[in-house]
């Protein structure tokens, strides 16, 4: 019988929109909290929307009550306008998010990152990512599941032009992408999100990291539990 309760933020973006479909077909989750700008006008009735500002996200702390967090909170510089700003939601909103529901009794968290990510990398972007990687892992989660993909391949609500030719290049390139080089295919995000969902329904415990050849080798587990 379901009993869980999953959290999800970030159900608009590309990753968290099949994150989201992807939950509510769980048996296993009783309960599908969704924290959101705006309503997603979708009808299920295990999805529960929280529509929050998470500049106050504290201010719905009593809410964030689950058992699983899915965030797959992120930005561009561009779109965010600048390095602050870009920081803000793919650090603090995400380790804000993680220690809110820490404190609500969530054990378990799986986490969009990117490949490459390191707290101590000269990139900004890979270095905020690492820095968010490390935060969040402070927070003591039974199971951490951090997930850095590539380039990640699918129908975006916004258009990001240098992304869509980076990926098309990458997607050229794929082939030739071998060994240590793997790491840096391009990845349908539905198979990214499968990856997360499996990973937290048939957790193990600890601090676990997964690039492109560990989340194709978790997305079936997805399926294999409906």
């Amino acid at each position: 019988m379901s009993s869980r309760t999953a959290l999800l933020a970030g159900a608009t973006g590309l990753v968290g929109s099949h994150c989201l479909s992807l939950l509510l077909a769980q048996p296993i989750y009783a309960r599908v909290i969704v924290l959101t700008r705006r309503s997603l006008g979708r009808n299920d009735a295990k999805l529960q929307e929280v529509v929050v500002d998470f500049e106050r996200l504290s201010d719905h702390a009593r809410e964030l009550g689950a058992d699983d967090v899915y965030c797959c909170l992120g930005t561009t510089r561009k779109v965010a306008g600048s390095d602050e700003a870009f920081r803000r939601v793919d650090h603090d909103y995400v380790v804000d998010l993680a220690r809110l529901a820490r404190e609500n009794g969530a054990t378990r968290l799986a986490l969009v990152s990117s490949v490459g990510a390191d707290r101590r990398s000269s990139n900004f972007y890979l270095r905020v990512k690492g820095e968010t990687e490390h935060d969040v892992q402070a927070l003591g989660y039974e199971v951490l599941e951090v997930f850095r993909p590539s380039f990640l391949v699918g129908a975006r609500s916004e258009r990001r032009a240098a992304e869509a030719v980076a990926s098309a290049v990458s997607r050229v390139l794929s082939g030739g992408l071998v060994g240590p080089l793997r790491k840096y295919r391009p990845i349908e995000a539905s198979t990214v999100a499968a990856a997360m969902v499996g990973a937290l329904v048939q957790s193990e415990p600890g601090h676990h990291e997964h690039a492109f050849d560990a989340i194709l080798s978790l997305a079936p587990r997805a399926a294999a539990s409906v």
